[in-house]
């Protein structure tokens, strides 16, 4: 048994039913479900997403905070083993300063974005997990940007200088190495590009013009990892089409797409609270242009990709709530804002509590789950790590507790009883007290590829320091062949002239070499 099992349970649950049935209809529905404890609510989103009845529709979830849309998106991504579910951040590093982005946010939102930006696609569905400062931003047209991906695929030929000419009017940057979205490098036959809509950079492998071969690889040691048969080199979303048109991103998504949130009033404060935030924002920038005046700006502007923006590049509360209102809107918090207003409006009830603290009592976890097993309660317990799942096992065999549960080798932020389908899903992070940690793909960090922008800066003579070796002489870099294959290495020279060859991946070991006051 696994996961699969707990989704068939609500899959085949006759409200989960009722809820695909009205999201496929051409009307607007509003649907209020009441009584959604713990994480029960990504079970019943994952139901209705997994439904055969509306296997077209596409679901929009906004959660309070970044925070709390984090922790859905890990709940939903672990029970429904989906690739096409998102988690869609706000661009920006601080949300009262719309200049600085967050190069992971916004490879996340390219991502997002690219998934739903081809009309023609037909795997178009999916589920976006969001929050009021992520929504508060406009996007680019879906058209605008279907239009400006480049696509590579292996055995196709290019013209190589139009494909840099390219990367170059899309704002990437040519750089030594590429460690961050928005890079590409060159050497010999090797093309490697950082795009905007992934995790980790691609490399491309040419003989002649001819693609030969595509590999993503690790930018911290720049060694290949897999083969793919074909990319999409996306440009920044957020600022490679400043001058065109922006909607908001529900006016973005295709028009089967249904909107689910479990407090629109609180969602609405925090936009009109970023409405205010802008207009301080644009007040204080102004004040920094005035002559005389020094703009202060706490933030390292060099680490940091700076951007200009205007009113029109954001959506007001209103307007949002106006588009809302025009969608499927499915509420589960515990009171409805859009239903009310609803003719034939659908409310559910289900009957869920949270999972109890038990406050690492064993007994009192067992005294519970007796209780549950004798109401023939189907027991479910979730845990990221197997080993905390053989671990309760031990527990209960050393307590001589013959408890029946089925481990569930995934994790779930919040667990829940579901007293309607007799279910039980405990999580371990609550039995041992622990502190459960949300996961957000993050694009490879300046901090971690601090090295590799040394390297860039270092000039034959430059003093460098070897983590085992002490300082030398920085001599340029040199091709080496290592097992039949080529790699770069770093070239240092040492007294009486002796050479240190360091690999790319091992510059973690080096350091530009800082004397008395930094000299």
């Amino acid at each position: 048994m696994s996961e699969a099992v707990l989704t068939n349970f609500y899959l085949n649950d006759p409200r989960i039913y009722k809820i695909a049935d009205r999201i496929v209809l051409s009307q607007s529905q509003k649907i209020h479900l009441k009584g959604l404890a713990g994480s029960s609510s990504q079970f019943i989103v994952n139901g209705v997403f997994k439904h055969p009845v509306a296997s077209q529709v596409n679901h929009l979830v906004i959660l309070k905070d970044a925070e709390e849309a984090a922790y859905f998106h890990n709940t939903l991504e672990s029970i429904s083993n989906a690739l096409n579910i998102f988690y869609f951040p706000s661009s920006f590093k601080n949300k009262k300063n719309y200049r600085l982005l967050n190069s992971s946010h916004v490879m996340l939102r390219t991502e997002c974005l690219t998934k739903f930006s081809n009309p023609l696609s037909i795997n178009r569905t999916g589920i976006i997990i969001t929050y009021p400062e992520a929504l508060f931003e406009k996007v680019v047209l879906s058209k605008i940007l279907a239009a400006n991906i480049i696509s590579l695929k292996q055995g196709e030929t290019i013209d190589v200088d139009n494909m840099l000419e390219k990367f170059v009017g899309y704002g990437f940057e040519r750089t030594d190495f590429v460690y961050e979205p928005g890079q590409f490098a060159i050497r010999g036959g090797i093309i490697d590009i950082y795009s905007f809509g992934n995790e980790k950079p691609y490399r491309v492998e040419l003989f002649g013009n001819e693609i030969d071969s595509i590999r993503i690889f690790d930018p911290e040691n720049q060694l290949s990892e897999r083969k793919l048969l074909q990319v999409n080199i996306i440009p920044n979303v957020e600022t490679q089409f400043d001058d065109g048109e922006k909607v908001s991103l529900l006016n973005f998504l295709p028009d089967n797409t249904a909107v689910w949130m479990e407090d629109w009033e609180f969602i609405k404060e925090k936009l009109e609270q970023q409405e205010d935030d802008l207009e301080i924002f644009f007040e204080v920038e102004k004040l920094n242009t005035l002559p005389g005046t020094k703009n202060r700006q706490h933030e390292d502007d060099e680490l940091n990709e700076k951007i200009k923006v205007n009113a029109n590049d954001f959506v007001t509360a209103s307007v949002f709530e106006d588009q809302v209102n025009e969608r499927h809107v499915i509420e589960f918090g515990n009171k409805s804002y859009f239903g009310k207003q609803a003719q034939g409006n659908l409310t559910e009830t289900f009957n869920t509590k949270p999972q109890p603290a038990f406050n690492r009592q064993f007994n009192l976890l067992i005294q519970n789950l007796k209780e549950l097993e004798q109401k023939k309660y189907d027991i479910y317990l979730f845990a990221d790590n197997p080993k905390q799942l053989e671990r309760l096992h031990s527990i209960f065999a050393d307590l001589k507790a013959e408890i029946q549960f089925t481990p569930i080798p995934v994790s779930i932020h919040h667990g829940f009883i579901d007293d309607d389908l007799k279910l039980v899903c405990y999580t371990d992070h609550q039995i041992f007290q622990r502190y459960h940690k949300y996961k957000v793909k993050q694009a490879f960090s300046k901090n971690k590829a601090l090295t590799l922008k040394t390297l860039r800066e270092l000039q034959p003579g430059d003093f460098v320091t070897h983590i085992d070796h002490g300082v030398g002489v920085y001599s340029g870099l040199q091709k080496l062949d290592v097992n039949g294959r080529m790699q770069e290495a770093v070239r240092i020279v040492y007294k009486d002239s002796d050479l240190l060859y360091v690999n790319i991946s091992s510059l973690h070991k080096i350091s530009k070499y800082s004397g008395k006051e930094g000299t």
